[in-house]
């Protein structure tokens, strides 16, 4: 039982919450309403085997970095609690159920998984190399809702677009503003990210921005899906949300940054989700 609960800790099971609302989203958008059941739960499934990968691969690559972290002592793989070839087993079978998943699925999907896959892949690698990272982690989390979308259409649609630009800027920004504390660290170390290129301030201010268009794009999309007035509601309690998490934060401050203030950007996910189903029944 502590073996499982390490695996699950090690791949942030509960991090599906900033993803598979919007692949839901994706999905009811495209179906026009509540989607086939069976679908839904292909889509649950394709969705959680990629996340797990991906966060496994993420912890895998970065393990020599995590292990000196003074953030990430108690990790799972870094305490041991994970062997590195537990976790490659991991990524294995996550990537097995995932591939099985879109199989069941319209046959674009299965063609267009690589496709999908390949930010996810690179991402732990991406810090490495370029500041840009954050819009890579984007990339990867809009796959979501595009996923959900075509599993429906079997189509590229541009309205499904529109909505990925949303959920992907949305993550990219959270995810600059959560690299910013990390900072001194990375510049340490050779990493990079927008608060080294650009330093914490100017990190954290033009993730703001970033979440500015995020409403914007998300208002868009209700605008072109002429979505009933519940989805403005959602959009605008995301907004709060948004604009309250930015609050609680200073570019010399970030004991706010806690494991609450992380999981309560789900509130975006999964408020706008809910709200777009009720709008299709008012």
């Amino acid at each position: 039982m502590n073996k499982l609960k390490a695996h699950i800790e090690n791949i942030a099971l509960h991090h599906t919450i900033f993803d598979l609302p919007f692949a839901y989203m994706g999905a009811f958008l495209a179906a026009g309403g509540f989607p086939d059941v069976w679908v839904l739960l292909w889509i649950t499934l394709a969705i959680t085997g990629a996340r797990s990968a991906a966060l496994a691969i993420d912890n895998l690559v970065d393990l020599k970095y995590d292990r000196v972290h003074p953030r990430f002592t108690r990790r799972p793989m870094v305490t041991g609690e994970v062997q590195p070839w537990e976790a490659k087993l991991l990524i294995a079978v996550s990537l097995l159920v995932c591939i099985f998943a879109v199989y069941k699925l319209p046959p674009i999907c299965i063609k267009l998984l690589p496709l999908a896959a390949f930010p996810f892949v690179i991402y732990p690698f991406m810090k490495r190399i370029t500041f840009a990272c954050h819009a890579v982690l984007g990339l990867s989390i809009a796959m979501a809702p595009a996923g959900g979308w075509v599993a429906v259409r079997a189509s590229i649609d541009y309205e499904m677009i529109v909505l990925c630009a949303a959920v992907g800027i949305w993550i990219a920004a959270f995810d600059a503003v959560y690299g910013a504390q990390d900072e001194k660290f990375d510049r340490e170390h050779g990493l990079h990210s927008l608060a080294t290129a650009m330093g914490a301030e100017g990190a954290m201010r033009l993730a703001k921005v970033f979440h500015v268009v995020c409403i914007g794009c998300f208002i868009w999309l209700g605008v072109i899906m002429t979505l009933a007035w519940p989805y403005y509601l959602g959009v605008a309690v995301a907004a709060v949300t948004l604009v309250y998490q930015h609050s609680l934060l200073k570019p010399n401050d970030f004991h706010n940054l806690t494991q609450m203030y992380f999981m309560r950007n789900g509130i975006v996910s999964v408020v706008i989700f809910l709200c777009t189903c009720v709008s299709f029944y008012i």
